[in-house]
């Protein structure tokens, strides 16, 4: 019971972050809302796990996901903010002033994937998942996995609209989430 109010009380600050996209089903921001609420679903839940048997396999794994998470999330937003140029977006955009760049970015870990922040929600997910792996977790995290390809491919269709033939080239060189692999 704990679980779901947290999980309701810390939804509220997603929604409100969210309330433009979820009025647009087909921006990215819409699947990334979902993509969010499964991964804190995740975490909510295997939250009293996190510290246990610290020196477990899995928890050593769980650990290097959830700390690729964090420097992919910190990278990604870094090189966003120097290199992308963002401008505040029109008032009726979904999209936050970090995401509205005005340059193409294909530096640090963009030379590699396309989008280092979903990736950070992927491993994070996947992070908090090893934590206790269950049926309802393992949903959870193979559903955001889902919403953030999604997420993903959603943004794609807008940065090719935006950016035109240079983001279809930087398709044709990187990968979506893991350098080399996807």
């Amino acid at each position: 019971m704990i679980s779901v109010l947290f999980i309701a009380v810390a939804s509220v600050p997603i929604i409100w972050l969210s309330r433009r996209s979820l009025l647009r089903p087909s921006s990215h921001g819409f699947f990334r809302f979902f993509a969010f609420e499964a991964i804190l679903a995740l975490v909510v839940l295997n939250a009293p796990q996190w510290f246990a048997r610290p020196l477990a396999a899995r928890q050593l794994v769980s650990w290097l996901f959830l700390i690729a998470s964090l420097v992919l999330a910190i990278s990604g937003f870094v090189l966003l903010w120097r290199f992308g140029k963002p401008q505040p977006p029109p008032q009726d955009s979904p999209n936050f002033t970090f995401e509205n760049t005005t340059n193409l970015v294909t530096a640090g870990v963009y030379r590699y994937i396309r989008h280092p922040l979903y990736a950070s929600g992927l491993f994070g997910a996947w992070g908090a998942l090893l934590k206790a792996v269950s049926g309802p977790t393992l949903l959870l995290a193979v559903l955001a996995t889902l919403l953030l390809v999604a997420t993903a491919k959603a943004e794609e269709t807008e940065n090719l609209a935006h950016f035109g033939p240079a983001y279809q080239d930087y398709i044709g060189r990187t990968r979506l989430f893991i350098p080399f692999v996807l």
